[in-house]
């Protein structure tokens, strides 16, 4: 459990915002919610005594201002192009450590790339991809790599029963898809590769575990996870697949964002992540089970705060969660929201 310390979440009225607020208050932290309009914060906090101050990403003292009294950071406000960099310069000139929620490749790639050197020097801890993309995947790899050091590839297949974007994913994607110049994006070759191509995304059917069971996937539908797994681990070719389902919701206009099933919020939503690394003929394989990829997102982040702000940490500086972290028994904290399960070693003549 928290032990008081205050815990600022930029971007808190937002749809992830608010399950983070929600967790940190569960787990004895005291949450404070900053955003840049104050009407909305103004709203997230009635009835309650939940603190709040404006900021703005583009007002670096605002930023200052609201930091203040702050043991930590999570930024939760996307599109993360715009905001990561600005959240994490007034993170380094407060020394406390940052997390983020960003889905978008190029937003996660920009932070490993702009702060790795300047962090490390600080001392301050910024972990990138917090979430169910990017974070989920990269802790069920490094825990499905065990004790092999390297591996020739790795697999994500996400199994989501369906996908109700929220205004934010829409925005963060039309981002992304704008700094592609509609390119697609892969790792490959051990390393991030952008290409022109035509045509549908190609198909194939991914026997994921009960109670799932065979589903159609699209290939190359590339996620976070390419950004985070191979910024610690020596794995030349990182693939992500997304049932079709959830990606023909994602892409159809007019999909509604999802709707409250429970009193925590969650969506009726469900997901499996379906890891599988391989090294010559051997194989390894984990999977997670869970409801709702945004509110399973908050006891992620949380969980990466609370262990930052123990000194539960194996790096500094910028640092994906499978580095920082120890895999194994950051699932295992995560129990009360996600199923894991090892499925165990194989041999196979290769991955298909």
């Amino acid at each position: 459990m928290g032990t008081g310390q205050t815990v600022a979440v930029f971007g808190a009225y937002g749809h992830t915002g608010r399950f983070v607020v929600a967790e940190l208050r569960a787990r004895g932290f005291v949450p404070l919610a900053l955003g840049r309009n104050e009407d909305r914060l103004r709203e997230l906090a009635a009835g309650t005594d939940l603190a709040y101050r404006t900021a703005s990403a583009g007002d670096p003292a605002s930023l200052d201002a609201a930091l203040a009294g702050a043991a930590a950071v999570v930024n939760a406000a996307g599109p993360f192009a715009s905001t990561a960099a600005p959240v994490i310069e007034a993170a380094l000139r407060a020394g406390i450590p940052y997390v983020d929620v960003a889905a978008e490749i190029e937003a996660n790639a920009d932070t490993f790339a702009q702060f790795s050197e300047r962090a490390e020097a600080a001392g301050v801890a910024v972990v990138p991809a917090m979430a169910f993309f990017g974070g989920l995947g990269d802790l069920l790899v490094t825990a499905a790599m065990g004790d092999w050091t390297q591996a020739d590839e790795a697999h994500v297949a996400y199994g989501l029963s369906s996908w109700h974007p929220t205004a934010g994913t829409l925005s963060s994607g039309t981002v992304s898809r704008d700094r592609r110049d509609g390119r697609r994006v892969r790792f490959t070759g051990g390393r991030l590769e952008y290409y022109a191509a035509e045509g549908a995304l190609p198909t194939l059917d991914w026997d994921f575990p009960a109670p799932l069971g065979r589903r159609p996937v699209f290939g190359e539908f590339t996620m976070a996870d390419v950004v985070t797994v191979p910024s610690h681990l020596p794995i030349p070719e990182v693939r992500t697949y997304m049932t079709t389902v959830a990606a023909t919701d994602l892409a159809t206009p007019g999909t509604p964002a999802p709707a409250a099933v429970d009193g925590s919020g969650r969506s009726a939503q469900t997901f499996t992540v379906d890891v599988v690394v391989r090294s010559g003929g051997t194989r390894r394989r984990i999977a997670a089970h869970g409801q709702d990829i945004y509110a399973i997102s908050a006891p992620l982040a949380v969980e990466a705060v609370r262990r930052l702000l123990a000194g539960e940490v194996k790096a500094t500086g910028v640092a994906s969660a499978g580095k920082i972290f120890d895999a194994d028994g950051f699932l295992s904290a995560l129990s009360g929201h996600l199923t894991v399960e090892q499925h165990g070693e194989s041999r196979v003549p290769q991955f298909a």
